[in-house]
């Protein structure tokens, strides 16, 4: 653990040849190459650890703004993103609408996938587990970039010649997503099982892939793959549901038995936690009313997620425990968990439900509702009657189980309810504008790229 969240020298040796601010932003290539920093196998660790650098500068604050920020279950007080995102006011000008740091998390990725194979003069478990990891790490960052986009630039090289075609087109979002999962199957074969200690939970695994190949295959309906990716991580022994009473520690403490995948932060690598939810009215998002309302009688989470207290609350304490009261906006060291085992479990419910195989998806939905205190349903019928159909009773329970987590943007617009929700809150009403405009910056840098259509 304290190697990979100590990766500042790597990130800096790295930044000596990956392009400054990201791979779009066409500055010229330094005479650092890739090929001069990767010599030892110590070389193409660090690399791989400056992938997972520039990824905590990719989510320590966009988590929330691209998966929770326009979405329902979030109020807020505050201008700028917080604002516009909630309003539906979004411009090519706004900060969660700048996509350099997935690409500079690329650019170092693609770095790593080209010269580590040529630091071992033989391939080795090794080698391929360092390579998986890269494209591991990628995967994800174009995952996301397409989720926010659409349609996007695919880079799968790194830059290092003004022979090289500087201004890219976007590529359609479905080949972007086809090297998504090619390097996803990739990483489930050669990424190792396990490392020691919590580097388990901050680097990528096996489960890891595994997990993210279960959410890429549900944004694409794909929902018998869903299921395999599923089945691999529900029989994953690193991998069980914590008991209620360790529910809050997920979050508190990280690297719990129900984390995948999380971000490692510490007291020098910070993200924005604190003054995303947890220093009351002065935090970005407080819960919504729609949200507060949501919650079925008895549920025992609803004590662990926000201020209960209050009568207009103002402090999600999820992240940081229930009764948290401390008003301090510093950066928070707190891991972000960004895949965990109840979301897989609730994809698979739902991808069951989508093949009709609706007695799986109720057992599977019940692992959940359990926990949480509240009555199982005795079947679909019984899901039916509380929500109308078994789908929506799924999504509720993703609504409150996974509750700013960076979820709930992304299910609506996956599940086709997007404008549904949100049509009445701020009046989103047109498909084209599910993603976000592209940043005015990386438009005048590249004369190829062309602005999403509903911001032009």
């Amino acid at each position: 653990m304290k190697n990979i969240k100590k990766i500042i020298l790597a990130s800096v040796l790295l930044t000596a040849f990956s392009c400054s601010e990201a791979i779009l932003d066409k500055d010229p290539v330094s005479s650092f190459s890739g090929q001069g920093f990767y010599q030892t196998s110590s070389d193409a660790q660090a690399g791989v650890y400056g992938i997972y650098d520039a990824l905590q500068g990719t989510f320590r604050t966009n988590f929330s703004f691209w998966g929770e920020g326009r979405a329902d279950a979030v109020a807020t007080n505050h201008s700028g993103d917080p604002s516009i995102l909630k309003q539906n006011t979004l411009s090519p000008s706004i900060s969660s609408a700048s996509w350099n740091n997935i690409y500079e998390t690329i650019s170092r990725a693609n770095y790593a996938i080209k010269y580590i194979p040529q630091v071992f003069e033989t391939e080795s478990e090794f080698s391929l587990q360092l390579v998986a990891q890269a494209r591991a790490l990628r995967a994800l960052s174009y995952f996301y970039a397409v989720r926010v986009w659409g349609d996007v630039p695919l880079i799968t090289e790194p830059y290092e010649s003004v022979n090289q075609e500087f201004f890219v087109s976007a590529t359609n979002r479905e080949l972007v997503l086809d090297q998504v999962v090619d390097d996803l199957i990739f990483a489930s074969t050669n990424c190792l099982g396990n490392f020691s200690g919590d580097n388990t939970r901050i680097l990528f695994t096996k489960g890891g892939a595994d997990a993210l190949l279960t959410q890429v295959y549900m944004w694409r309906k794909d929902y018998p793959n869903a299921v395999d990716s599923a089945d691999k991580v529900l029989g994953n022994s690193l991998y069980s549901l914590v008991t209620i009473n360790d529910w809050s520690k997920i979050f508190t403490s990280g690297y719990s038995n129900e984390s995948i995948f999380e971000i490692g932060y510490n007291d020098v690598q910070t993200n924005a936690l604190r003054v995303l939810y947890a220093i009351g009215a002065d935090s970005h998002y407080f819960p919504s009313v729609s949200f507060r309302d949501s919650f079925e009688a008895d549920d025992l989470r609803k004590d662990l997620i926000y201020d209960t207290t209050n009568a207009d609350p103002r402090k999600i304490w999820k992240f940081f425990g229930e009764g948290f009261n401390d008003e301090s906006a510093d950066p928070s060291g707190n891991n972000i968990v960004l895949i965990r085992l109840a979301d897989i479990i609730l994809l698979k419910a739902e991808a069951h439900n989508k093949l009709t195989e609706t007695d799986e998806a109720v057992r599977l939905l019940n692992l959940i509702r359990k926990r949480a205190g509240i009555p199982e349903f005795a079947d679909e019928a019984a899901a039916i009657s509380m929500y109308g159909d078994l789908e929506s009773a799924i999504l509720h329970e993703r609504l409150i189980e996974l509750s700013f987590e960076g979820h709930r943007w992304f299910d609506l617009v996956r599940t086709g309810r997007a404008i549904d929700v949100m049509n009445p809150i701020n009046g989103l009403s047109d498909e084209t504008n599910l993603v976000w405009p592209i940043q005015e910056d990386a438009l005048n840098r590249n004369p190829n790229l062309e602005q999403n259509i509903f911001y032009r």
